[in-house]
């Protein structure tokens, strides 16, 4: 079975305005045999690679890693935040 893996940069929390954990991009591998685990009703896996998600300090890093490695992967670009300057004047302005 040969490995699949999805690298990308997070979002920022949306409870918080910081921007901490945006600047890494994070190697995730792909699994799909989860299942419903029938006691708890708990979302659960045999494959224990749904619970290993590596940081890299960029992209080319996470994609060498996985290159080297033979994962196969897809990179998810982040879209880029657009910011609407406003002063509070304008909510008097209308």
């Amino acid at each position: 079975m040969k490995k699949k893996a999805k690298i990308y940069k997070p979002t920022k929390s949306s409870m918080q305005s910081g921007l901490m954990k945006t600047r890494e991009w994070v190697l995730e591998y792909i699994v799909h045999n989860e299942q419903i685990n029938p006691l708890m009703g708990w979302q659960s896996s045999s494959n224990t690679l749904s619970e290993v998600k590596m940081t890299f300090s960029s992209k080319e890093d996470a994609i060498d890693y996985a290159k080297k490695n033979k994962i196969n992967y897809i990179v998810v670009e982040p879209n880029k935040r657009s910011i609407v300057k406003k002063s509070y004047a304008d909510n008097f302005l209308k």
